[in-house]
């Protein structure tokens, strides 16, 4: 086995299956961030991969001072951190309409904005808000393609300007984001966001025109910010790549970032000369990859022959069957989708510098702090 970089002093007394997470890395991990994108003011990343204040807390140091948000409770969490602006990049229905108005109300210091793709669903969030003597900052959520959620390009023009005089609503611009562009290059994935681009720039362009606000304007995620910050001057929102995992590093070439968190594990059991079994089953790390889910750091030749609720069957090849660990040997294994394996967690162990530095509280992973 080659030398581990994610071992750590006093990792035989952590308890596993636990994810850990390596602040050093994390910073350089900003770092990055901020270089691909221009700067901080650019940035408006998703906290959706961490969940956790005191990610956030290294983001405000660094200077990036808006987030975007999946859930109420990273909502939350991310105005508790001292965030200066968030979007709730979500549709918000049932009760959730009423959630977000009072975080509104109880962090008025704050730039909260919500977003929809929905007249029906807009025109009920803005009477809500004006009952409640409110106005709410909404982005129009444009479909790039993926074909997930938000307005066709062809109708966001008539939408918008319908939206605008609802009462309860102030129209502030747009979230684009194109969770679909995959292409592995960055000169194609470039040639492929080129064409949206261009459309919502010439829509801001006819709606503010018209005396339309269209000041804010949030587009892509991880693999194509890169790729915005040439084509036009919307904030970008990366989120992965904060912490990274090995599905992006193996993916991207063009984006060097470091994955900045790994799972212990144990070996439980050695059923024949070629297999081992690890505590780190899938509830232990994101199980909506297809097999295999997670790396070996130092036994990349390893492959899954099985993984379930608790267990990881792992075979290596003839030439390494020497190498298979003793029962009780501590491993580390890279996860290839880190966005879901922290929510896993109620809290990860933050190691700095090869020692144990202190817990960190996966706060939203709860679907529910306060509101």
């Amino acid at each position: 086995m080659t030398e581990n970089p994610y071992c750590f002093a006093g990792q035989d007394e952590i308890c596993s299956p636990q994810l850990i997470y390596y602040p050093e890395i994390i910073a350089q991990n900003i770092d990055l961030m901020k270089k691909l994108a221009g700067g901080a003011d650019r940035l408006w990343p998703h906290v959706k991969t961490y969940k956790m204040e005191k990610v956030v807390e290294m983001l405000l140091a660094a200077g990036i001072k808006r987030f975007k948000c999946a859930t109420i409770a990273e909502l939350e969490m991310t105005v508790r951190a001292g965030a200066e602006a968030a979007l709730m990049a979500y549709p918000l229905i049932g009760p959730n309409m009423e959630r977000f108005l009072h975080i509104c109300r109880d962090y008025p210091e704050v730039s909260l904005y919500a977003m929809g793709d929905d007249s029906e669903q807009v025109e009920r969030l803005g009477s809500l808000a004006w009952k409640n003597h409110m106005t709410v900052r909404l982005l129009m959520d444009v479909d790039m393609g993926q074909h997930r959620t938000g307005v066709a390009l062809e109708k966001a023009a008539a939408l918008y300007r319908k939206w605008n005089a609802f009462e309860g609503i102030r129209m502030c611009g747009f979230h684009c984001y194109d969770g679909h562009r995959h292409e592995h290059g960055l000169e194609e994935r470039m040639a492929a966001a080129a064409p949206w681009d261009a459309q919502i720039n010439a829509l801001q362009k006819e709606l503010t025109a018209q005396g339309m606000d269209c000041g804010v304007t949030i587009m892509g995620g991880t693999p194509s910010f890169p790729c915005h910050e040439h084509l036009t001057d919307a904030y970008l929102s990366p989120g992965t790549c904060v912490i990274q995992d090995i599905g992006y590093r193996d993916a991207y070439a063009d984006l060097p970032f470091v994955p900045a968190a790994a799972l212990l594990t144990r070996v439980i059991s050695r059923p024949s000369e070629d297999t081992f079994t690890l505590d780190l089953g899938t509830k232990a790390v994101a199980c909506d990859p297809p097999i295999p889910r997670a790396q070996i750091v130092g036994m990349e030749y390893a492959q899954t022959v099985m993984h379930n609720e608790e267990h990881w069957v792992l075979k290596v090849p003839k030439e390494h069957r020497k190498d298979i660990p003793e029962i009780g040997s501590v491993l580390f294994a890279l996860p290839v989708h880190i966005c879901p394996t922290t929510a896993l967690y109620a809290s990860v162990l933050a190691v700095e510098g090869g020692r144990i530095r202190e817990w960190w509280e996966v706060t939203a992973a709860k679907r529910r702090i306060t509101y």
